[in-house]
C-alpha cells in the first residue's frame, strides 16, 4: 500500500477532523433540502471523487492487503481516527439487475467522502494475504467507526467460501472478537447483510463460550460472596436449557431445533428480496410452538422500551421509509430474542461479581454486549418479509452504566434502488442523497453512534 496521504480529508486536505466530520453529518440529517456546507469544493474535486477505484487513486488509495499495511495504518493514529474502516468479506455483494456484480464498499466511501469528508481505509478480507487478527481489532477499535460489508457467499455454506483467502470459519473467529471488542472510546461497528448474519452467528456462539466457561473454567475461590458465583451457575445452565429447547419457524414449518442446529441463527429467508422495500417497527403476536418464546419475547419488549434509539426514532418521525434489500439468507427472530435474554440473564449475574471477574482470567465476559434488539421489519404489498430487518448490539458499562452501541442492518443503506454503485452510475446530487431513507439512516446512526 502506497500511504500517500497522511493527512485527512479530501474535499480540505489535512482539515478534516473529528469535529467537522460530525458537524457535517448533523447537517446532512437535520433536514431534507439545505445544500452542503462544503457544495463549493464539491465543484472542484467531486470529478476526481467520482473517478476514483479502490487502490488506484485518491482518496480510495488506502487498501490493507498484509499485516504490513496494517501497520502503517497503525503507525499514523491521527490519521486512522478520522477515518472509516470497511471490511470486505468477498468481491462483491451480488449481480444486480444489469448485470453487474456490486462492490458496496467503494458506496459506503464515496458517501463518506462527499458528505462529511471522512476518508476510507478498506481490508478486502477475500484477497488479503494471512492477516494478524489482533492488528484488525487494533485497527477497528482505532477508527471513527468501521463497517463489516455484504457479500455474496452463504454464512450457512463453508464451499460458498472455499474461492476466498479468508474463510468462513476465521471470519466467524473475527467477527466474534469484534462483537467483544466493543469497549470504551473504541469505535462502534456496522454490519451490513452479510455481516448483518455474521453477527448473529457470533452472538449465539458467544453465548456458548461464556455458559460453557462458567460451568467448567471459573474458579468459584475468585468470589468473596459465594451467592455470586452460584448464581452465575444457574444462570448458565437456564441459558443452555432454553438454547437447546428452543425451535425455529418459518411459516410454521421446522427450520431448526435448538441452539446447535447449523440453522438456529441464519436460514433461508421465505422469499428472496431483492429491491425496495418499507421498514416497520418490529412486532409479533407471541404465538410460537415453543413454549419459552412468549418470555423471550415479553423481556425483548420490556428491554427495546427502556430504550427507544435511533432506527425506531427515523420510522416514528420520517415515516413510510423505504430502504433496499439484496438477499436470500435472512437471521432468524428466534436467535436474536434468545440472544437478547441470554445476554441480559448474563449482564444481571455478572454484575455482583464483576469486580473479582475483572481481575480474574475471565474477565472477557464483561465485554459481551449486555442486550440486543431488533429495532425494525421489512415489508413488501402489506406482508412482512424479514422479521430482523435491523439490530441494535448495546454495551452497559458496568462502572459508569453508560451505553455503547453497535448496529447490523439485513439491508444495504449505501445503496439506492437501482442497486448500482456510484462508481459506475456516478456520484448522486447532494440533494438526491438527502432525500433517500436508506442514506439518511446510514448517516444518522454514523452521528449518533460516534458520540457514545
Amino acid at each position: 500500500m502506497n500511504l500517500s496521504r497522511t493527512d485527512s480529508g479530501f474535499f480540505r486536505p489535512g482539515k478534516s477532523n473529528l469535529s467537522s466530520i460530525q458537524t457535517l453529518l448533523g447537517d446532512f440529517i437535520n433536514d431534507r433540502d439545505s445544500p452542503s456546507l462544503i457544495r463549493k469544493l464539491h465543484e472542484n474535486k467531486v470529478e476526481g471523487l467520482s473517478n476514483s477505484s479502490w487502490g488506484k487513486s485518491e482518496p480510495l488509495e488506502k487498501v490493507v492487503i498484509n499485516n504490513e499495511d496494517l501497520v502503517k495504518i497503525l503507525n499514523h493514529p491521527k490519521m486512522l481516527k478520522n477515518s472509516i474502516c470497511i471490511i470486505e468479506p468477498a468481491e462483491h455483494v451480488g449481480t444486480n439487475l444489469s448485470g453487474e456484480n456490486v462492490r458496496a464498499s467503494s458506496n459506503i466511501a464515496y458517501l463518506s467522502q462527499f458528505i462529511a469528508d471522512c476518508d476510507s481505509i478498506l481490508i478486502p478480507l477475500w484477497c488479503s494475504k494471512e492477516l494478524d487478527h489482533s492488528l484488525i481489532i487494533d485497527l477497528l477499535n482505532g477508527c471513527l467507526a468501521y463497517f463489516i460489508e455484504g457479500g455474496y457467499p452463504s454464512v450457512k455454506d463453508h464451499k460458498t467460501f472455499y474461492n476466498l483467502n479468508f474463510g468462513l470459519n476465521e471470519l466467524q473467529i473475527l467477527t466474534e472478537k469484534m462483537l467483544i471488542s466493543r469497549e470504551l472510546k473504541t469505535a462502534p461497528g456496522i454490519f451490513i447483510c452479510l455481516g448483518h448474519q455474521l453477527a448473529a452467528q457470533a452472538h449465539i456462539k458467544l453465548l456458548k463460550k461464556a455458559t460453557k466457561e462458567v460451568l467448567k473454567k471459573l474458579n468459584p475461590d475468585i468470589f468473596s460472596i459465594s451467592s455470586h458465583y452460584q448464581n452465575l451457575i444457574e444462570t448458565s445452565k437456564r441459558i443452555i436449557k432454553v438454547g437447546e429447547n428452543l425451535n425455529v419457524y418459518k411459516d410454521n414449518s421446522l427450520v431448526a431445533k435448538g441452539w446447535n442446529d447449523p440453522l438456529f441463527a441464519v436460514a433461508l429467508n421465505e422469499v428472496p428480496e431483492v429491491g425496495q422495500v418499507e421498514l416497520q417497527h418490529y412486532s409479533h403476536t407471541g404465538d410460537h410452538p415453543s413454549s419459552d418464546f412468549q418470555k423471550l419475547l415479553m423481556y425483548h419488549d420490556l428491554s427495546s422500551e427502556l430504550d427507544i434509539g435511533i432506527i425506531e426514532q427515523s420510522i416514528t418521525y420520517e415515516k413510510n421509509l423505504n430502504i433496499v434489500m439484496f438477499h436470500s439468507d435472512e437471521v432468524n427472530e428466534e436467535a436474536i430474542l434468545f440472544s437478547n435474554w441470554a445476554y441480559g440473564e448474563l449482564r444481571n449475574a455478572l454484575f455482583p461479581a464483576r469486580k473479582e471477574l475483572s481481575v480474574s482470567e475471565n474477565a472477557w465476559l464483561l465485554k459481551l454486549p449486555t442486550s440486543i434488539e431488533i429495532v425494525c421489519s421489512t415489508f413488501a404489498e402489506g406482508k412482512k418479509c424479514t422479521e430482523v430487518a435491523a439490530t441494535c448490539i448495546n454495551y452497559m458499562d458496568y462502572e459508569t452504566k453508560d451505553i455503547r452501541r453497535s448496529f447490523s442492518f439485513q439491508f444495504h443503506p449505501e445503496l439506492l434502488n437501482d442497486l448500482r454503485e456510484f462508481r459506475l452510475a456516478g456520484v448522486p446530487k447532494y440533494d438526491k442523497l438527502k432525500n433517500d431513507d436508506g442514506i439518511r439512516m446510514l448517516i444518522r446512526v454514523i452521528y449518533e453512534s460516534i458520540t457514545d
